[in-house]
């Protein structure tokens, strides 16, 4: 396959007969898998796992959407209703098109999945002419025109006239363009109307329903409002005015930050030609605390993360794109690393499978479960004789290890339960001690014992001053967390807080008063402080009030209140201990928030930083490796440029910079460091090092700068 040639010219290999394998995600999953023998099972846990998420998220996706989605349909329904009617003049100006303002907030990558809703349920319930567009597609007039047109008629539209004629050939057949213009598209209406209202000959219409449905309307949905050009949206606007009467046309307008962005891209001429109606959706950030809800405070899924991860992934959100798709994703990213990295997560499944799949486990994998730290804790509590029996007998290894899954399990299922109930009554304290939302408490819980926490400890003084109506909500709500779950252990917590709350229930307003004997105990030493005495009897009466206090009675309710909290409180030190207290936690727990983090929070100038820095890691070239850690005067010009730069202020004198890049060059040539050639600067160096310096000002580490002549502005410290 090679060439040899004196002059240049071009040569053409056939392909060889031997087809290329085509790889499977199976087959990628498996390449560097760690533990080979069992990646296949690995692969096909992961993948259920993950289709159940996938599926169980995009169901709560449009159960959260769906309230704002319905009230679109019913606003373009009534839109459409009301254009079939006479008093259509009275009711909107000829001139005024109906538009839907949708406010769906700054978390961007996700407003497609709702746009694709949308489309979705408007084609089926509503009409079935919709076009969305996007403002990177549309920067000019004409372009916002051919991509409607072609997105309504389904065919190609010719934006200028040379174009009109010409034709097109897709799939053996032949589509004419036709002009780009709204007359076209009232045409192209007209006919696709008269022919669904013709129908079946010789049948009378049935309904006043299909009557209303003669005009369907016609949606344009601007995806991005924000990035459209101002000038491009008012022609539009203008142009789709005019022929309002003939063409039921529709708005609506994803907007991201404000309804006021309209008045500021639209002046008020062009704005009051639209019947512009508001619809805000649900917030992003109610909308990730649902589906941390569902999708990662459950028991549904086995697979979970650790307090790191989790925090990686929630301070991406909060800081970065607000985007719920992109927390999923991340989701995503640990689930399959985990089923990739570690050999024991065949036993992340289901509490039947996971006892299935340990009787099958190899001897290596044995010997792995012995190495985690936690099962290494468990071994150091056991007796000696026991020990033994651990290390050396695989049998009863493996049924050992089928009553730890079984307790894990157990654990999961009543933590999830007692979180939400201790969030309950938390939730709604001053200052919220323990967080507002309810990811917030389960960090918490899951980097250490909660109830060890001086803010839990505020939250229990805080409980403790609830008056008696507040405390039987609270314990209500609690009871209702606890109904459905069928936990032995649950089901006996559920029964003694029905106790407690009966018994409050029951509780008369006037025992939750002081006793007046109490009171009259307390009063009379203030009496006899108001009489004159001496330090020695002044000493005796403040002694006296301070046992009184000391020697209070409480009242029934104060009773009952602290046994009801005594008893949340011992459910919390019970079931909400820490998941690294519990052996072969590392089965289901994902902890390498280091690699999800590097794959989701990227750091480009560190990547490009350390690429110039250190090419040979990148190349693979052994000519560019160096021992000490610098570049090589062989590496591409743009290291050399890069490392020199290094070396310099913040202002670069280019000629200087010219200089010592042809001296580092010329070396790399081999040049006689003796000779008068050597290190001089000639056209095809002074080319490469023009062209290196303006790769550097395209990746952003100098700039020009009129300061100084022939000199560049360094816009970067230090290197990688």
């Amino acid at each position: 396959m090679s060439t040899s040639s004196v002059s240049k010219g071009c040569f053409v290999f056939k392909p060889s007969a031997k087809k290329r394998k085509t790889l499977s995600p199976k087959d990628y999953f498996s390449d560097g898998c760690e533990g080979a023998e069992n990646s296949d099972v690995r692969f096909k846990l992961c993948q259920d796992l993950w289709d159940k998420i996938k599926t169980d998220t995009e169901v709560l996706q449009d159960e959260l959407n769906r309230k704002i989605l319905d009230s679109l349909l019913d606003f373009t329904r009534k839109c459409s209703s009301t254009r079939q009617h006479s008093d259509w003049a009275l009711q909107m100006r000829a001139s005024e098109i109906p538009t839907a303002a949708l406010v769906l907030g700054v978390n961007v990558p996700d407003h497609d999945m709702t746009f694709q809703s949308l489309s979705e349920l408007l084609q089926q319930s509503v009409t079935p002419h919709v076009a969305s567009v996007q403002a990177k597609e549309c920067g000019a007039l004409k372009h916002l025109m051919k991509r409607v047109l072609e997105r309504l008629m389904d065919t190609v539209v010719a934006v200028d006239d040379d174009e009109e004629e010409a034709a097109e050939q897709t799939n053996g057949q032949v589509h004419k363009s036709v002009h780009c213009s709204l007359n076209t598209l009232c045409d192209w209406y007209n006919t696709v109307t008269k022919k669904s209202n013709s129908g079946t000959p010789g049948k009378k219409r049935s309904s006043p329903v299909k009557d209303e449905q003669q005009q369907p309307p016609v949606v344009v949905i601007f995806k991005d409002l924000e990035a459209f050009n101002p000038r491009v949206l008012q022609d539009f606007i203008l142009i789709c005015s005019r022929y309002i009467d003939r063409l039921p046309l529709m708005f609506i307008f994803g907007i991201a930050t404000s309804p006021s962005t309209i008045q500021h891209m639209l002046p008020h001429s062009v704005s009051s030609l639209l019947c512009i109606e508001l619809f805000q959706s649900l917030s992003c950030t109610q909308h990730l605390a649902t589906v941390i809800d569902k999708l990662i405070l459950t028991n549904d899924f086995p697979f979970k993360l650790n307090s790191k991860v989790m925090q990686v992934l929630i301070s991406i959100f909060l800081y970065h794109d607000f985007s719920v798709r992109n927390f999923i994703k991340g989701v995503q990213l640990a689930l399959l690393e985990h089923f990739h990295s570690q050999p024991l997560s065949v036993l992340c499944c289901k509490k039947k499978d996971a006892q299935l799949n340990v009787m099958q486990l190899s001897h290596r994998n044995l010997e792995r479960i012995k190495q985690l730290p936690s099962f290494k804790r468990y071994i150091e509590k056991q007796e000696p004789q026991e020990q033994a029996s651990l290390l050396n007998d695989d049998t009863h290894l493996k049924e050992v290890c089928k009553k730890l899954i079984k307790d894990l399990h157990k654990y999961h299922k009543n933590y999830y339960p007692i979180l939400s109930c201790l969030h309950t009554l938390t939730s709604s304290l001053p200052r919220y001690p323990l967080g507002k939302q309810i990811r917030e408490l389960h960090l918490t819980c899951l980097e250490k014992n909660v109830w060890e926490n001086e803010d839990y400890q505020s939250a229990m003084k805080l409980l403790k001053m609830l008056a008696k109506d507040e405390l039987i909500t609270l314990l209500q709500r609690c009871a209702e967390i606890l109904q459905p779950v069928k936990s032995k252990k649950i089901k006996e917590a559920l029964v003694h807080l029905e106790e407690l709350l009966a018994k409050l229930k029951q509780l008369d307003t006037a025992a939750a008063e002081t006793s007046p004997t109490v009171e009259e105990t307390i009063t009379s030493p203030m009496k006899n402080l108001q009489k004159k005495t001496d330090l020695f009897q002044l000493q005796k009466t403040l002694l006296e009030m301070n046992e009184s206090r000391r020697s209070k009675k409480l009242s029934p309710f104060e009773v009952l209140r602290n046994e009801a909290l005594d008893f949340i409180d011992d459910l919390v030190k019970k079931h909400l201990s820490p998941p690294e207290s519990h052996t072969l936690n590392e089965v289901c727990y994902y902890s390498s928030s280091a690699t999800v983090r590097r794959h989701l929070n990227a750091t480009p100038r560190t990547c490009i930083q350390a690429a110039l820095s250190s090419p040979y890691y990148y190349l693979q070239n052994e000519n560019l490796k160096t021992e000490d850690g610098s570049v090589s005067n062989a590496a591409p010009d743009i290291c050399i440029a890069y490392k020199l730069h290094l070396e310099c202020g913040r202002l670069i004198n280019l000629c200087d910079w010219l200089e010592a890049y042809s001296t580092v060059v010329s070396a790399a040539e081999g040049n006689d460091p003796d000779s008068d050639n050597f290190g001089k600067v000639d056209d095809v160096k002074h080319a490469r090092f023009i062209r290196a310096v303006s790769e550097l000002e395209f990746l952003g580490f100098i700039k020009s700068t009129k300061q100084k002549t022939d000199h560049v502005a360094r816009l970067t410290w230090g290197g990688c």
